[in-house]
């Protein structure tokens, strides 16, 4: 699985900065003010052929009553899924006596530290670190979250001594038979009722009670002659800290189980709505490039209005899965379960779709002919063939000149016409375009000079038969 790599440190001491640089995004809230992040946000790295998770925390204070409190309990549960944690301190503040406290705080986990000492832009690292080395950790950085400085180096060490596959899947097909498919979402939709429902006996725990599930369970069963591994995720909230008010949503076993899956079902619950916590998520199995099948669980007993309502939030908020097939069941009965199940299947099959060249070229072609590329810099674009460039999910690379110039609308147009063509449901397609090199590249000037040579021997060739 994945490694997980917690960001821990008092507040403003550049974690969210980090957080953005290691995972390529800007998911995490950046500013000069303390105490910004509250919840725990999570996001997905690569160093080469290592993929990783981050963990982006709350500062942690001396404050403990209140939201503070709230804060502490996010912070502890992200120590707990961490392999390592990265503890990160101010290079231009020096140590501080909560640095001091918090590192008491994390040695009492026995996990694995790492002191990265920030925001070192502008200074020698060594006199950076001087103030932190009687903290007596080993393993020091000195970076600037900032500006990139040594943070890939940094990474790169870290990584380098944690167990795990290059991938986070090689062993998947051993471990996994069959078609994978990770039921996710929030606690208490109805996910291990869903998992049972498919098995056809009650083999996870189902109580109506967020956290029952405390682990990915994964679970090998055949179906209509076909083998499947069912892994369900967990949504947990410790029964022996109910009293704190936190469900532990848990991201981590969800991102391994997206991670390892073929298919992905998203269950939501109709009589919740969609929340911003599922909409995260949808943008993760997205951005992991699974096929998706979503299954709006408790059906049942819904008044008219309220599934017209539903339905029109769906459209709304979803509309960037609009691959996606819908499906609304009820768990607890069966009802449209076998339908979703149809659904996984074709899914699977379109994101592992074979496509000849020949017949991807032929379809750029009619794409072209029915709404060419736009101009640019008075130049049409110029898209001249296609080939399958992978599966899982499709990917479909395009070769041509001035490629880096497609615009965004363009581009989602190709994936549009693409998927009805090739009748692609379940799973995202992905357009790469490669741009040929120019033959004529750097001898235009020569070519030229040539060209001015001949037109004056021609002259005085005419200039002497006059």
């Amino acid at each position: 699985m994945k490694p997980v790599i917690a960001l821990i440190g008092r507040p403003n001491v550049g974690k969210s900065t980090l957080f953005n640089f290691l995972t390529r995004s800007r998911n995490a809230l950046v500013a000069d003010l303390p105490g910004l992040t509250r919840d725990r946000i999570y996001g997905v790295g690569r160093v080469g052929d290592r993929p990783y998770i981050v963990i982006d925390t709350g500062g942690l204070t001396e404050e403990h009553g209140g939201i503070e409190r709230q804060m502490d309990l996010q912070v502890a549960q992200a120590i707990e899924e961490a392999s390592v944690l990265l503890f990160l301190v101010d290079g231009r503040a020096g140590l501080t006596p909560a640095d001091q406290s918090i590192l008491r705080l994390l040695r009492s986990s026995g996990k694995r530290i790492v002191l990265v000492v920030n925001k070192s832009e502008g200074r020698d690292p060594a006199m950076t670190s001087a103030d932190f080395v009687e903290l007596g950790i080993h393993e020091l950085h000195v970076i600037s979250a900032a500006h990139g400085d040594n943070v890939s180096q940094m990474i790169h060490d870290v990584l380098a001594s944690l167990p795990g596959a290059t991938d986070g899947e090689l062993d998947a097909e051993e471990q996994y038979p069959g078609i994978r498919i990770a039921i996710v979402g929030r606690p208490n939709v109805g996910k291990s009722t869903l998992v049972n429902r498919l098995l056809g006996e009650d083999r996870v725990i189902a109580f109506n009670e967020p956290g029952t599930t405390r682990d990915s369970i994964a679970i090998p069963f055949e179906r209509d002659g076909t083998q499947y591994t069912l892994i369900d995720t967990a949504g947990i909230r410790r029964r022996s800290r109910v009293d704190d008010m936190i469900e532990k949503f848990s991201i981590v076993k969800t991102l391994q189980a997206i991670s390892i899956a073929h298919v992905v079902v998203m269950v939501l619950d109709a009589r919740q709505g969609i929340s911003d916590q599922d909409a995260h998520l949808l943008g993760l199995v997205l951005e992991n490039g699974k096929a998706l099948v979503l299954g709006i669980n408790k059906w049942d007993g819904l008044t008219q209005d309220a599934r017209d309502a539903i339905r029109s939030e769906l459209e709304r908020r979803l509309d960037f899965i609009s691959f996606a097939p819908l499906h609304f069941i009820s768990a607890l009965h069966g009802s449209g379960v076998g339908e979703l199940m149809r659904s996984v299947d074709r899914s699977y099959a379109a994101a592992g779709l074979s496509m000849a060249t020949p017949e991807l070229t032929r379809l750029l072609e009619q794409a072209i002919a029915q709404h060419q590329p736009p101009l640019v810099h008075g130049r049409r674009i110029k898209l001249r063939y296609a080939h399958q460039g992978g599966a899982f999910p499709p990917v479909i690379v395009i070769h041509g000149n001035q490629t880096a110039e497609v615009p965004g609308a363009y581009r989602r147009y190709l994936e549009n016409f693409f998927r009805e063509r090739l009748d692609i449901i379940g799973t995202p397609i992905r357009i790469e375009f490669k741009s040929g090199d120019n033959p004529f590249k750097g001898r235009r000037n020569v070519l030229t000079t040539r060209q001015l040579q001949r037109r004056k021997r021609f002259k005085k060739m005419l200039k002497k038969r006059t």
